[in-house]
């Protein structure tokens, strides 16, 4: 029954992502159009200030699930019990703190922004505020009962729910743009999607799961043990918030919510690049894991490193390609000339991070060899190396400086140090991977070059230019790839599942 349960949910958060994905590209450019840029400016920068005040989680959601598992697991019922009572304690306390917060934000927005804001965008920015903090306050607490359900590995109910959500969103929303709510709008739908989604999970552990919630017994000991078993976890979730969202903040205080309405639309094209690596490494996690339990060699390491780099550079390479090469037309149609700029910004955003977006199951490792200490302290020099270069660059050249300052930060710190640590410490072939990706990245190049010349003997506009682009760019990189760049292996990842669908094709026939 789990192993169904593991199966289903891995593909329904495929299905999540790719849902999501679609929806989002076809939605956001009426989203756009009917909020106007101040509004979604508005509401971006508001969204990602709050944002920070996730980071008071401390990575305790990881925590319930891997010690709920351990009680689970050794059939301890009565410490499962006390842990739900002692992180439900926990997470109210938290929710309180977040509200405090959110009221000190909420008073001195004026302080923050006003330089940069009108009166009636400093009020409405206001009312964003509280929304979005009583909606974190109050998902602290009932987000346990989430973390609870990955626990008992219930993962096709969360991932329908959460399916269903990324369906009913903007078919609300899209009616009430329509009739003139705007920011504040999107915000109430928003919240009040988030805790119907919270209070069914709440249902589900109870009525489904039969848990309970015990406040016999607050165990300092075991507090003071996922404290620390949490700790890398908190220091990964505030090195990328300030990567991810400190850009808008800064944005927000020193070119006004112009500025920031574009750049949103850069991080959220960047967003969409970082999940597609993700997925990909996804599938390869477990064999990693068997890996670790066999106490694998640095070679094995090693091998696996770069053959599941090569594979994700197969994808990120052809994904980085097409968007430079059509990127500019396709901002442009979709979000509007407004936000032209927002290619430039997410051109330069994701060309560094495609580096270590095919070089994150290295994270894994350092995992699997407790080895995050040094990985949290270079993160921490990357976010101080982005806010650094960031604030005097925007003020210059507004989201395109910002993006510059965190590209700078991920080139020194993501890609330069980190690949000298994984070579001299943690003994991956850093040198053999780069070999082969640079053998990798010669068809990439003439495809990318073949396309871009013949483009400009494409006399069409708007979609279809395109497609036509795309599709001459996919014809010229797909065969180039097969024969320069993949080898067996690969290959046959790619050849199997077809020669399985024409076997299956040809019996029924």
């Amino acid at each position: 029954m789990k192993k169904k349960q593991l199966k289903a949910g891995a593909i329904l958060s495929y299905a999540s992502l790719f849902l999501s994905s679609v929806i989002s590209i076809a939605y956001t450019p009426f989203m756009l159009r009917l909020m106007g840029q101040s509004q979604f400016g508005l509401y971006s920068l508001t969204a990602s200030v709050v944002g920070y005040l996730t980071i008071l989680d401390f990575g305790f959601g990881n925590a319930i699930v891997r010690y709920t598992a351990k009680y689970r697991a050794l059939n301890q019922r009565e410490n499962e019990y006390n842990l739900n009572g002692m992180f439900l304690i926990l997470y109210t306390i938290i929710g309180l703190i977040t509200a405090v917060a959110g009221m000190i934000l909420y008073f001195n927005t004026q302080n923050i922004f006003g330089a940069k804001m009108s009166l009636s965008e400093i009020e409405t920015a206001k009312t964003l505020i509280t929304l979005l903090v009583f909606n974190l306050a109050i998902s602290f607490p009932l987000g346990i009962f989430s973390s609870i359900m990955n626990a008992y590995e219930e993962f096709v109910f969360s991932k329908v729910i959460n399916i269903l959500r990324i369906i009913i969103n903007p078919c609300i929303m899209l009616p009430l743009l329509l009739l003139g709510y705007r920011a504040i709008g999107m915000v109430i739908v928003i919240t009040i999607l988030n805790i119907i989604c919270l209070l069914i999970n709440m249902w589900f552990c109870f009525a489904k799961l039969k848990i309970e919630i015990h406040f016999k017994r607050f165990d300092f000991s075991i507090l003071s043990e996922i404290v620390g078993y949490s700790s890398y976890i908190f220091l990964g979730m505030i090195v990328d918030k300030i990567n991810w969202s400190a850009d808008q903040f800064i944005l927000g205080a020193v070119a006004g919510t112009v500025a920031v309405a574009v750049y949103s639309v850069a991080a959220q094209i960047n967003t969409y690049y970082l999940s597609f690596s993700t997925a990909i490494s996804g599938v390869f996690l477990p064999r990693l894991t068997a890996m670790v339990a066999k106490n694998a060699s640095d070679k094995e390491f090693s091998d696996t490193f770069i053959k599941i780099g090569r594979i994700q550079y197969v994808i990120m390479a052809y994904i980085l390609g097409g968007f430079l090469l059509v990127g500019q037309e396709f901002v442009n149609i979709w979000a509007g000339k407004n936000y032209s700029e927002a290619f430039y910004i997410a051109a330069i955003l994701i060309v560094p991070v495609t580096v270590p977006l095919i070089q994150n199951l290295g994270i894994t490792i350092l995992q699997a060899k407790n080895r995050q200490k040094f990985r949290s302290i270079v993160y921490i020099l990357v976010a101080v190396i982005n806010i650094g270069i960031s604030i005097p660059l925007a003020k210059i050249y507004g989201g395109i400086g910002c993006a510059i300052g965190t590209s700078i930060g991920l080139i020194i710190g993501n890609i330069i140090i980190i690949n000298i640590y994984y070579h001299k410490k943690i003994n991956l072939d850093i040198p053999r991977f780069w070999k082969e990706i640079f053998i990798m990245t010669i068809p990439v190049v003439i495809a990318f070059g073949f396309a871009f010349f013949i483009s400009y003997f494409v006399a069409s506009s708007g979609y279809s230019s395109i497609l036509i682009r795309g599709l001459i760019f996919t014809v010229v990189y797909i065969p180039l790839m097969w024969f320069m760049g993949m080898n067996t292996y690969e290959k046959n990842l790619f050849k199997v599942p077809f020669i399985k669908i024409s076997r299956k094709l040809g019996l029924k026939g």
